[in-house]
């Protein structure tokens, strides 16, 4: 009897005990099973950011009022063409669609038609007929009301067209620039310590052309042409207080007739072309062939670059458009010709009259204007201004677009 009790005491107080540990371990198999559940949960997340970085592709804005078709007139140029069908006219090249089995598809001729698709929501510009390929085909989704559809391409047959590459229309106004590109327009601090300068003329004229000999000091090695100038204004960097160069004033084109083979007497030299009147002093600068640019490419620089106007041909005060300005960066600042730049003008000062004693707050930069970059050298830029909201000033800063 008493053995009977005591197994039942026994088995009392051991059943609380074995009921806790139960209960613990069914808590742990219970929180096992979630914890496989939880990574196949977790694995979503990786195909959700790729769906953000598509997202996040910038696609060019199409203006609200683009032409269906755009006949190419001449005195056209590829920027104002663009600025008919997107908000931003330097994005042309990234939605051009060419036929590349054409001999130089990327030129477009007076009469050639352009029209523009909208293909899953992309813009794409090409020419209509045999040098331009409709892209893709026809979206299968509905377009919203105000995207137009892509136009019906009719399929021609291909012809021959036998035109020279200077009766292409260019990608900007290159009469602006054309004095830009053949002729020298700046000079560095150096080349004018070493350079050849003119000691006298034929007859000892005070004034030289077209046709004059002309007499120079300082050919250490003669080539047969050379280009003369006068130093002009300096270019002083804004930032750093450094000159860059020197504006070099164009004058006139001379070739080499006779050099002194002991050196001791000055070389002697022809005046080919004159469009300024040749002086004593005036510099003689290496006769640099260069290959005429025709066509410019728009893009973004591809590094993060940021500088400010130096200066402004025609010594204005205010810059408008299609005027060339001085840029304080140059090639190895990683600009080229082609790059887009945003002109920032420089927020006004003003007062804030609630602040403590009516404190002054500079208001945020404002974007003034689009410029493309055309000729570079070394530290610095020629840039032609080709959209001006408002206007601008030397010393505004410029920034990629």
């Amino acid at each position: 009897m008493n053995n009977k009790m005591t197994g039942l005491r026994l088995a009392s107080f051991l059943l609380p005990a074995l009921m806790v540990l139960g209960s613990i371990s069914l808590s742990g198999c219970g929180s096992s099973k979630p914890a496989v559940q939880q990574e196949p949960m977790s694995q979503p997340e990786e195909p959700m950011e790729t769906q953000e970085v598509e997202v996040q592709e910038e696609v060019p804005v199409v203006t609200h009022d683009y032409p269906e078709r755009y006949v190419v007139v001449k005195g056209d140029t590829l920027w104002d063409i663009s600025k008919r069908f997107l908000k931003d006219p330097w994005r042309w090249p990234s939605v051009w669609h060419i036929n590349p089995g054409i001999r130089n598809p990327h030129l477009i001729y007076p009469g050639d038609v352009i029209v523009m698709y909208i293909i899953d929501g992309k813009p794409y510009i090409t020419l209509d007929g045999q040098a331009g390929v409709r892209p893709g085909s026809q979206p299968t989704q509905k377009l919203p009301p105000e995207i137009k559809p892509g136009l019906k391409v009719v399929k021609l047959s291909p012809t021959a067209r036998t035109s020279g590459i200077h009766k292409a229309i260019s990608t900007i106004p290159m009469a602006a620039i054309r004095p830009f590109l053949d002729r020298p327009r700046s000079v560095t601090e150096d080349e004018l310590e070493d350079a050849p300068y003119i000691v006298s003329s034929y007859e000892e004229h005070l004034i030289s052309g077209t046709g004059n000999r002309i007499y120079a000091r300082n050919l250490e090695n003669p080539i047969s042409a050379y280009n003369v100038v006068r130093p002009g204004k300096p270019y002083i960097d804004p930032e750093s207080g450094d000159t860059l160069g020197y504006e070099a004033i164009y004058l006139a084109d001379a070739r080499l007739v006779k050099v002194d083979e002991e050196g001791s007497k000055p070389a002697t030299l022809v005046v080919t072309r004159a469009l300024r009147e040749v002086l004593n002093n005036d510099v003689l600068i290496p006769y640099e062939e260069r290959e005429e640019m025709f066509q410019f490419t728009p893009r973004s620089p591809e590094t993060d670059v940021k500088g400010q106007i130096m200066d402004v041909f025609n010594g204005v005060s205010q810059i408008g458009q299609h005027m060339v300005v001085v840029l304080n960066r140059g090639e190895d600042d990683g600009l080229a010709p082609g790059h887009v730049l945003a002109v920032m003008q420089k927020g006004a000062r003003v007062y804030d009259s609630k602040a403590w004693l009516f404190s002054s707050v500079d208001l945020p930069d404002e974007r003034a204007g689009i410029m493309m970059v055309f000729k570079t050298y070394k530290k610095m830029s020629y840039a032609l201004i080709m959209e001006a909201n408002r206007a601008m000033h030397v010393n505004d800063r410029f920034q990629k677009p």
